[in-house]
């Protein structure tokens, strides 16, 4: 029977070439996008998974509510790993884990030449590796980082340095020219996708800070880990912890602290606690892929189906005569499935070919290592099967069940209409779901498209054009040499202003304080704080509103400070705040100057207040501004002038437009990805329209001779055959407004700055499904209206 229904299935495909041709084209391009969305999260949702112990390990982070809102924090403060460890019973293991950066050397060793690198290193406890256990290659877990100064490499790292990692414990590696550390251990490397990215593990007994006691000073470079005990919930975790913050923490203070046990599975999707951390994935954006992958699905079972129900009419003397002779409608229907199902699978393995095309570019876009490997991931291979029996179900049963239910004397006698099957009410509801869906995805494109264009052309109130970011060491002996190089920098041919700073107006590295003015009471609310020196407005193009800008100084002195400062403290004139005293990081002096308001973060969040003064001790970046024109050949001259200056470290730079770039990398993926499926949803609903129009102009083949006959025109007959899809697509864009509205406004909402909704790209894509439909259909009838009308009407 398998062998008659293929045999059966093959001729039918080969007699309806040209259908065949446009269902198996739309269900591979829409299997292909919908195998590399699936690929795809099926490598974001595999992150952190695997771990032993994995349901009981969390991240302990931090929030803080005032009066005027919350703020968070995946850091906490230094001290409090230690005091969990003694005040929480129900815990098994805690670990501090403390992120740093600077530069490894490795001394030249024969042939193999000197490395000098930058590199970030990860100070932890040795209980860090009871919480998360990895394969040691070599070494003794715990004894490995249990004295100071002693160091564990990734296996990649150890092969790197010295050749290879069975070579690595024993040796030494010296960091920021000032410590040796000896390699006491080597670890299997961290899985790409694992929220972990360390590879130079250094003993926590080696980090030496002031803020090791201090419960007020949280960096979200300070994390704290844990395991529960077996048994414990998590939730039954919140009183303890209202005790432990009373035990530890000032209650006067305005904020009010708090602290959160994080489950490790939901490190790598939470957006509150990711301080821009290591590949946060937010789990909006995978809800976002699989609608647009269900979106795709639908649109190509939607063709089939179409184009199914419409052959139904000319299979139907065949039908008529299988059941003359005795088959059953059970076997019909298992026969048209099987058409269907077939249908599917040599969709799908056109679509695998077209995901494997696809894939070095789906890489690139989401900085991955995605991979279509059916044997390393057999979920794959499953989700696969899934979709041939999904995809022919939906898309063959009910045509199946259609033409099995025929009546054979009626088959027979060619009395089948599309109107006795009901199949007409049926297309003309699925083309409505069809171009609702391509309505749906023009309107969404067109939304992130200009909210992209709005963020790359709105003003963050200072310049970001040809400005280079340079990292420099933090050690006090590079400090007496950072005059030396500025002077040597601001020489230097295309050099418009040179400033040193903690971090560029803009950036993922801002610091909050609380802080005091005119008072001796903290206010209500979080002072953003920037170190930076004289030249700091002046390069970034800052505006001055009151005052002036800061002078020389390696000390805090004085504050500049924005608008938006200004605003929370009710002072209207900025005037007004010059020589008042604002305390804060330990330090109290005088407002001198007042800046125009600029983006301290991406326009995703609201302008902060903020304070700016210079402390040398806290630069860790030389900003310069450049003449475009002269721009190349000033960036070798720059790092030439550094090697010269500063021979021990390793010269960094990057583009300020690159770090306002990456601020926005989640909406740029979603604008590709927009445009990307858009365009096959509109491809699939083209050649689905334009199958079907083909198979209704074959059909009213005699009625449109007979009007031409009595005098139609040619335009007239294509207007016959454009109005009702026409109407159908004015019904569908009436259905998709309210639900891309939706959508739109409730993504829109995540920035706080913003283009405002209007009802321009809901017209746009009317008038694009419009114009595809006119085309596609004007196409087909004008070909049909030009037959002969002699040519359809001589047999009658």
């Amino acid at each position: 029977m398998f062998r008659l229904n293929l045999k059966i299935a093959l001729r039918n495909l080969w007699k309806y070439k040209g259908y065949t041709f446009i269902n198996i084209a739309g269900l591979a391009i829409g299997l292909a996008a919908c195998l590399l969305i699936f690929i795809f999260l099926r490598y974001q949702t595999s992150f952190d998974k695997g771990y032993q112990n994995e349901d009981r390990i969390y991240r302990v982070v931090s929030s803080w509510t005032y009066p005027e809102g919350e703020f968070y924090s995946k850091g906490v403060p230094r001290p409090l790993a230690a005091a969990v460890r003694n005040d929480f019973h129900q815990m098994e293991k805690v670990a501090a884990i403390q992120e740093a950066s600077g530069i490894i050397k490795v001394k030249a060793t024969g042939s193999k030449p000197e490395i000098k690198e930058t590199s970030r290193i990860y100070y932890t406890e040795p209980q860090f590796f009871d919480i998360i256990k990895v394969n040691w290659l070599d070494g003794e877990p715990h004894q490995a980082l249990s004295a100071p100064n002693t160091v564990v490499l990734s296996r990649k790292l150890a092969d790197k340095y010295f050749g290879q990692w069975k070579n690595a414990v024993g040796k030494s590696i010296n960091f920021d020219n000032k410590t040796d550390f000896k390699v006491t251990g080597v670890i299997e490397d961290f899985p790409d996708n694992s929220s972990f990215p360390v590879e130079v593990v250094v003993s926590y007994l080696t980090y030496k800070d002031e803020s090791l006691t201090s419960w007020e000073s949280v960096t979200s470079s300070s994390e704290c880990y844990v395991l529960l005990k077996k048994g414990v919930d998590a939730a039954s975790l919140e009183v303890p912890m209202q005790k432990f913050i009373a035990k530890y923490y000032d209650k006067t203070n305005v904020g009010k602290e708090h602290h959160i046990f994080q489950p490790l599975t939901e490190i790598h999707y939470n957006e509150v606690y990711s301080n821009f951390a290591y590949k946060i994935m937010p789990k909006g954006q995978i809800i976002g892929l699989i609608v647009i992958g269900v979106f795709l699905l639908l649109t190509a079972c939607i063709n089939f189906i179409n184009l199914a129900t419409a052959q139904a009419i000319s299979r139907s003397k065949e039908v008529g005569i299988r059941k003359v002779m005795g088959s059953l409608r059970k076997q019909l229907i298992w026969q048209f499935l099987s058409e269907t199902t077939l249908i599917t699978t040599i969709a799908l393995l056109i679509a695998c070919v077209l995901t494997e095309l696809a894939l070095p570019g789906m890489r690139n876009l989401f900085s991955g290592e995605i991979n279509f490997s059916l044997f390393g991931h057999p979920v794959i291979f499953i989700f696969m099967i899934a979709l041939i029996l999904i995809v022919s179900f939906l898309a063959g049963f009910y045509p199946a069940l259609i033409i099995s239910g025929f009546s054979p004397a009626l088959a027979i006698k060619n009395k089948i209409s599309a109107a006795n099957v009901g199949a007409l009410g049926l297309r003309k509801a699925l083309v409505v779901i069809q171009f609702a869906i391509t309505a749906v995805l023009i309107i969404g494109t067109l939304v992130v498209v200009n909210q992209m264009q709005f963020m790359r052309n709105q003003s963050l109130g200072f310049d970001t054009n040809a400005i280079a970011l340079v990292d420099v060491p933090s050690d006090s002996l590079s400090q007496l040499k950072f005059g030396l190089l500025k002077d040597k920098i601001s020489k230097i041919a295309g050099v418009k202003s040179v400033s040193y700073c903690s971090a560029a107006p803009s950036s993922g590295n801002n610091n909050t304080s609380s802080f005091k003015y005119n008072s001796t009471k903290d206010e209500n609310f979080q002072l953003n704080v920037k170190a930076a020196d004289e030249d700091y407005t002046k390069t970034f193009s800052l505006k001055l509103i009151a005052g002036r800008t800061l002078s020389k100084s390696d000390t805090i002195k004085e504050f500049v400070v924005n608008e938006t400062l200004l605003k929370k403290l009710n002072i209207t004139n900025p005037n007004d705040i010059l020589g008042k005293y604002i305390r804060t990081q330990g330090h109290q002096a005088p407002v001198v100057g007042v800046v125009k308001d600029f983006n301290n973060f991406s326009l995703h969040d609201k302008i902060e207040p903020t304070a700016i003064f210079s402390v040398i001790w806290a630069y860790n970046t030389i900003a310069i501004k450049l003449d475009p024109r002269e721009m190349l050949p000033a960036m070798k001259a720059i790092e030439k002038e550094w090697n010269n200056t500063l021979p021990e470290y390793v010269y960094k730079a990057d583009f300020m437009d690159n770090q306002i770039s990456s601020f926005y990398e989640t909406e740029r993926v979603m604008g590709v990805l927009f445009k990307l499926f858009a365009g096959v949803v509109i491809f699939i609903s083209f050649i689905g329209l334009f199958g079907l129009i083909s198979f209704i102009a074959t059909q009213r083949t005699k009625e449109i001779a007979i009007r031409k006959v009595l005098g139609a025109s040619t335009i007239e007959l294509i207007k016959m055959l454009n109005s009702s899809f026409l109407w159908m697509v004015l019904i569908a864009n009436l259905i998709a407004w309210p639900v891309a509205y939706i959508f739109a406004s409730k993504w829109l909402d995540g920035f706080a700055y913003r283009i405002p909704l209007s009802i321009w790209p809901f017209v746009l894509a009317m008038c694009i499904s419009i114009l595809i439909t006119l085309i596609t259909v004007s196409l087909r009838s004008y070909r049909a209206a030009h037959t002969n009308p002699i040519d359809a009407l001589k047999y009658e």
